[in-house]
């Protein structure tokens, strides 16, 4: 077999591959677990990278990770290596990270802080704005500098929330109205003057899908997550059946006091399967923040925020996020897919910039919560992925009233991934 006989062949599977994506997806029945090669086939992951983590918006970090001109961090979606960085005129950018003479990446460090950027392999030189500055003598007379700046990706903030796209021409949709209400959510927080306390990765042996189905439901938090339940209300919304009356009540008591300091609670959602979701719902009563004891995780509030009990302002954004914003820290979540059983999970905590580690707080206090949380969920989550492999498993029914948020995602995930393989 020649290379193009090989080329026709590879790409006669991968047209299969798609129609049988497409065919499993619209014969699921809508409150059931997904296909097995959905969770576990390397073509079908293959199509999930190109039909969503290269097509959809992505939240890759804080706008207050890169506080200044010429800082940046990296991340690598899937093999695509993007850089974000602040230029001069205080924008932020994503920039696919990759030299334009033969293909390097030119930041090889996850943070940094640089005059211009600079390919480590033959020291090709961009501006902040990745325009292309220097590339030597010995590209000769003809070479059109203009004509080989850095490749953007596409890149949107609001709230001092930094959401990617990769695709050729960004996705449309009500994405720009939900960023307009996140910026007016995270306002009283004050974003960019706060800085990143301490960041963890962990590496989930399973499906990127089963790490936020894990997340979208709380019908498993009260026989595998102590730490949490110190803190948190799984309940979400005061008109779930399932809601007391005591809760019920604590969300009214704690609405008129968001209400007196002009902080925005009343839920929002956009999209299908609602895709962008922000709700601000109570700790419980007599806990002021998500820490082992609910007692203050910092010493110095954010942004105007005056009242330490500001219970947890939960942002969702699918694919691949939820978060956690309280009065004296916030906690950001990212998930990227390795291959079609590991992922990437990322926790990053985020303070007032002027706190002082050590005095104001304790990096490691911080933590506890959400590193005994999510080492519970990645063995939940490896779990799930081995059972799944197996031959005798099949697809299986969500619960309408513990597990309404899977549904909300397969749903948004098997109408973007089916409308997205027919724009092909």
């Amino acid at each position: 077999m020649n290379q193009n006989d090989l080329l026709n062949t590879t790409s006669a599977t991968i047209e299969d591959a798609r129609q049988e994506m497409a065919n499993l997806l619209e014969a699921r029945p809508a409150n059931y677990s997904l296909p097995q090669p959905l969770y576990n086939d390397p073509q079908m992951f293959r199509i999930d990278m190109e039909e969503v983590f290269q097509k959809e918006w992505l939240f890759v970090g804080m706008t207050s990770e890169v506080p200044s001109k010429g800082d940046y961090f990296t991340v690598e979606i899937g093999q695509n290596p993007v850089l974000i960085v602040r230029d001069a005129d205080g924008s932020v950018n994503a920039f696919h990270n990759t030299c334009r003479h033969r293909g390097s990446r030119v930041c090889t460090e996850h943070r940094g802080k640089v005059a211009n950027l600079v390919c480590p392999y033959h020291q090709w030189t961009y501006d902040l704005k990745g325009n292309l500055l220097f590339a030597g003598t010995e590209m000769g007379d003809a070479f059109d500098m203009k004509a080989h700046g850095l490749k953007k990706a596409h890149c949107k903030t609001a709230g001092g929330f930094i959401f990617i796209s990769l695709a050729k021409k960004a996705p449309e949709g009500d994405f720009d109205q939900f960023l307009e209400t996140l910026e007016e959510y995270m306002e009283p927080y004050d974003v960019e003057n706060t800085k990143l306390a301490v960041e963890s990765n962990m590496y989930e042996k399973a499906n990127w899908k089963l790490v936020i189905e894990n997340n979208r439901e709380c019908y498993h938090c009260a026989s595998n997550h102590p730490e949490l339940l110190n803190t948190l209300l799984e309940f979400d919304d005061t008109k779930d059946p399932r809601a007391s009356k005591e809760f019920v009540e604590l969300h009214a008591e704690q609405s008129a006091e968001w209400d007196a300091e002009g902080i925005p609670h009343e839920h929002q959602s956009f999209g299908p399967g609602l895709r962008n979701r922000i709700v601000r719902m109570p700790l419980k009563k007599g806990t002021k923040v998500m820490t082992l004891d609910g007692e203050a995780g910092s010493s110095k509030l954010l942004g105007r925020i005056k009242n330490p009990q500001m219970g947890s302002m939960r942002i969702l954004h699918l694919p691949n996020s939820w978060n956690h914003m309280q009065s004296d820290h916030f906690i950001v979540f990212r998930v990227l897919p390795i291959s079609a059983q590991e992922s990437l999970v990322t926790t990053k905590w985020f303070v007032h910039k002027d706190a002082v580690e050590g005095v104001d707080y304790d990096p490691a206090r911080l933590r506890q919560v959400w590193d005994a949380t999510n080492e519970q969920d990645r063995i939940l989550g490896e779990e799930n992925q081995r059972g799944i492999n197996s031959v005798g498993y099949q697809p299986g029914p969500y619960s309408e009233t513990f597990e309404f948020g899977i549904i909300n995602f397969m749903e948004w995930y098997s109408e973007t991934v089916q409308s997205n393989l027919k724009s092909k």
